[in-house]
């Protein structure tokens, strides 16, 4: 055999043990990408709203009034799904495996309207039309701050409106509302929910005393007409 030919020989095996060696590689890496894949931690997701008592009875007689609760406006900062948490008064950080079921602000928006149509008996037509015979408030929610602060709190702070659709009457008020939470992202959850009840409740307060206020001024029409926010 020449020795040009036995070099065109070697030199393909070399070759070909590269092509080897260089496919070993690829299937190693795609090995340890598929592993590390199947080893990540599971993403955990959580909900503001739901939680109603099984077997809960409501009435099915018609309210005597009823809410609608208009889109929840949310800090840009936690307008995301992960969860933001704060380690400290200049720092938060971004929890990727821990998220809300659905944006804050429409997690936040359904756990109110929840909360208010069981506090008060009533029937959120937000999305449905509304009758002329039955009074309607209409709810606005500006959240200013939505904080988590892991084994320390939860805060909410909230700037809420309620307008009676049938003269326009206003009545604005905040609430901040803090809730211990002592534990893991559960304890930083149920501590929010516990926040949105004492504001659905400052809400469904409202609501009773502009609808109360309404009946006053019908009986007495040139009566003064002044509602204060819950304390």
């Amino acid at each position: 055999m020449s020795r040009n030919l036995l070099n065109d020989v070697r030199q393909r095996r070399t070759g070909s043990r590269r092509v080897l060696t260089l496919f070993a590689a690829l299937a190693t890496c795609a090995g340890l990408v598929a592993l590390s894949a199947c080893s990540s931690p599971p993403s955990r997701f959580y909900t503001l709203a739901g939680g109603t008592a099984p077997g809960a009875a409501r009435s099915t007689v018609a309210p005597a009034l009823m809410i609608e609760v208009a889109p929840v406006d949310v800090p840009a900062q936690v307008a995301r799904t992960p969860f933001v948490v704060h380690t400290s008064a200049n720092r938060v950080d971004v929890l990727e495996q821990t998220r809300w079921a659905a944006l804050p602000a429409d997690e936040i928006r359904q756990a109110l309207s929840q909360d208010l149509t069981q506090r008060l008996d009533a029937i959120d037509v937000s999305r449905s039309l509304q009758p002329a015979a039955v009074p309607v408030y209409r709810v606005n929610v500006s959240v200013q701050r939505f904080e988590s602060w892991p084994d320390s709190h939860a805060l909410i702070d909230a700037v809420w409106t309620v307008r009676a659709l049938s003269d326009q009457t206003v009545l604005t008020c905040r609430s901040i509302v803090s809730e211990p939470a002592s534990g893991g992202d559960d304890a930083l959850v149920a501590a929010h929910r516990r926040a949105l009840g004492q504001i659905a409740a400052n809400l469904a307060a409202g609501i009773r005393a502009l609808e109360t206020s309404t009946r006053v001024t019908r009986s007495a029409p040139g009566a003064t007409r002044s509602v204060p926010c819950p304390a």
